[in-house]
């Protein structure tokens, strides 16, 4: 089940109780006991009845719905925390990386449906963004913007051509990554893709394929910086405005929770 899902369940819970309990559950408290205090025995003496309080279950409910509905809205509409399970964008984020994803940045969604019901700002070319795979929505994703609404885009023998124009490339580095059962040659290429300078990986031993499409309209064609090892646009399509989550916005270097560089072949 989605995390989300899960939280506003837990959210939705802890709220009916924590209402029921304000509105009546107290009153109810404070009638058994304004009972309890003008009840007499045989004998004209005052009973004595110990306070009622709250069960345990509405004590809980009362604790945990604040935190809970905090860590909601921050989560759906603010920024949300995710690991990075896979190496498709190499060498900018590595397998056991921690990002923070700005849920704001385009637009206000409404949490679970994903609907956006305020726009704020649209993805532009270069930007890293995290999104739900269009074929199994319980699925993360995070890719790099290559093409907007409108765009042309050509890959052909490894070359990147947006609305006719090359995208710039110049080879930085080359060297072997080793996996447990293979060894790849790679070369590490800068490339300017919008504001965005950064670093790509081209497997030597790799053939690509080539394509000519045009994005349409709500839509967006985006890539993986581990160019011959990335599940992006090339292989499933375009990805719909809706299933985007957001933009990264801050790396957080985790390297002990993964494999090294040199290990991290598990491609999404």
């Amino acid at each position: 089940m989605d995390f989300a899902l899960i939280l506003f369940i837990a959210l939705v819970l802890t709220g009916v109780v924590a209402l029921w309990d304000r509105f009546l559950g107290a009153r109810k408290r404070t009638t058994s006991e304004a009972i309890g205090r003008s009840v007499v025995s045989g004998t004209g003496e005052l009973v004595t009845k110990e306070k009622v309080g709250p069960s345990i279950i509405v004590e809980y409910a009362r604790a945990f719905f604040p935190v809970i509905l905090l860590v909601f809205v921050l989560r759906s509409f603010v920024v949300e925390p995710f690991r990075i399970p896979s190496g498709s964008m190499l060498q900018k984020l590595y397998i056991g990386d921690f990002i923070l994803v700005d849920k704001f940045r385009y637009g206000i969604r409404l949490p679970i449906v994903n609907l956006r019901i305020f726009p704020t700002g649209a993805p532009r070319r270069g930007e890293v963004m995290v999104f739900r795979y269009p074929h199994d929505d319980s699925i993360n994703f995070i890719k790099r913007v290559i093409g907007l609404p409108g765009d042309e885009i050509v890959y052909d023998q490894k070359r990147l051509f947006i609305n006719g124009t090359e995208v710039q490339q110049v080879k930085s580095d080359s060297y072997q990554l080793e996996t447990s059962r293979q060894e790849l040659y790679v070369i590490e290429f800068s490339e300017v893709v919008g504001a965005s300078t950064h670093s790509i990986l081209n497997d030597r031993g790799r053939t690509s394929r080539t394509m000519t499409i045009s994005v349409p309209e709500d839509s967006y064609f985006v890539m993986g910086d581990n160019r011959d090892h990335s599940n992006d646009s090339r292989f499933w399509g375009f990805l719909p405005t809706h299933n985007i989550e957001g933009i990264v916005v801050l790396t957080m270097a985790h390297r002990g929770l993964g494999p090294t560089t040199k290990e991290a072949i598990k491609w999404r």
